[in-house]
């Protein structure tokens, strides 16, 4: 049957133990498409500021996806929360005079700047003062988030928790696999205490190539990863030796579902935007990746309810009207742009197929530190379909199945050269 979503409850002690998967909800059939009950909000989940190395202000930040009709933004700086008084020199802030001259502009009435020592200082505003300038009920909503930067000898390990109420401090461990299971329990521990919704989702796989399929898939109590990112060095789509983030998507699903009796993983796209002075160039800039989730309302709680039970897609560009699963079969409508043509990929694994893995090795014949090589069964085009509409009939054999839409026109802002606008749909799992 079909995993929809899964509440993550723990005991008192917060370890691999003790996480209960409880609440599964089976569907006979879903409809993801806007009703007078649901709209679809259009949001990123990976933001940086001047609070940590991005190069811009948080209220022009903000401002900046406001005003390309996004619903949501969470801001996600690296091991800090913006929730104190701190103040920085302006020209030595990664957006200098350029950056402070925009706000100042922006916003003259609401900067704060001081002189010390003939060295002109402003002060960063904090998350609950920029909330409260944007935040509008129905149409645009800021969320508090952290970036948990973490790393098992020079592997870095970067986690995002969504509407964060607490810093969470890196947690380490003695293995890739148990760094990031530390910092997943540590955010459910938090969850549990504050009992408010809190999203945690593994960012950029191969940023530095740290995170394999075999770490990512053994992971309990989250079930989010980003399977497209907009930084241009973060190697989504890999190279000859480490598996591109799809593959690994697909991997981590033939496994989970098929040998580890896990739930699903769900993709992700996002920004992780640092850069937004000079749209577009090839730095690390926002509006290239973001999530459309169907949800109730624009609130944290709705947010995160929907994307737990896999109410959403992933999009590079590419917009969908509707997706349908039923017993029998997945459709998926795209909200079509005059000129573009589009193709529509099924793709999943079958059931009873090879799920065994074989290390990639050395000249010396030593393993390397990369994702297995695994079958071709895994991650299989099962249909094809070009138009702006495709439907894929279940044959009953299928671990799971996923969509994958492709335009015809590039990205207009590529993290990598040559991008083709994509969406992509959450797996259907039996």
């Amino acid at each position: 049957m079909r995993d929809r979503f899964l509440i993550f409850i723990t005991g008192t002690a917060i370890c691999l133990s003790a996480f209960a998967l409880l609440n599964v909800q089976n569907m006979e059939a879903e409809t993801l498409k806007a009703s007078e009950n649901l709209r679809w909000y259009k949001g990123n989940l990976h933001t940086h500021s001047h609070w940590s190395d991005g190069d811009d202000y948080l209220e022009m930040i903000a401002l900046w996806y406001q005003n390309q009709n996004y619903d949501f933004l969470c801001f996600t700086d690296h091991n800090v929360l913006a929730n104190k008084e701190r103040w920085v020199a302006v020209d030595k802030t990664k957006g200098g005079r350029i950056a402070y001259d925009k706000l100042k502009a922006q916003f003259p009435d609401w900067i704060e700047e001081r002189t010390t020592d003939d060295v002109l200082e402003v002060r960063l505003r904090r998350f609950d003062e920029v909330a409260g300038k944007f935040n509008q009920p129905g149409e645009f909503l800021l969320i508090q988030g952290e970036e948990i930067s973490d790393s098992f000898h020079k592997h870095p390990i970067h986690m995002n928790a969504t509407n964060v109420q607490e810093l969470l401090s890196p947690r380490g461990g003695v293995s890739v696999f148990e760094t990031i299971q530390n910092n997943v329990d540590a955010v459910v521990a938090q969850r549990l205490k504050t009992g408010e919704p809190i999203l945690i989702h593994l960012n950029h796989p191969n940023f530095g190539y740290a995170v394999t399929a075999e770490d990512l898939m053994k992971v309990q109590g989250e079930k989010f990863f980003e399977v497209y990112n907009g930084h241009p060095g973060v190697h989504n789509s890999g190279d000859d030796t480490h598996a591109s983030t799809e593959r690994l998507w697909d991997i981590v699903l033939s496994q989970r579902l098929g040998v580890l009796d896990l739930p699903v993983m769900y993709g992700l796209a996002v920004d992780d935007g640092h850069n937004y002075h000079t749209i577009p160039s090839r730095k690390s800039e926002p509006g290239r990746g973001w999530v459309m989730v169907l949800a109730k309302d624009l609130s944290p709680d709705a947010l995160i309810e929907a994307l737990e039970a896999g109410q959403f897609y992933a999009s590079s560009g590419v917009m969908l009207k509707e997706i349908v699963s039923t017993d029998s079969s997945l459709n998926v409508v795209v909200d079509a742009v005059p000129g573009e043509e589009y193709t529509i990929e099924f793709i999943g694994t079958k059931k009873g197929g090879n799920l065994t893995g074989t290390p990639l090795l050395d000249g010396d014949g030593n393993p390397l530190r990369v994702t297995h090589t695994y079958s071709s069964e895994i991650g299989t085009v099962f249909k094809t379909s070009n138009g702006t509409q495709g439907e894929y009939e279940f044959a009953g054999d299928e671990l799971y199945v996923r969509a994958r839409v492709t335009s015809s026109a590039k990205h207009l802002n590529p993290s990598e050269i040559e991008d083709l606008q994509q969406a992509w749909t959450q797996p259907i799992s039996f």
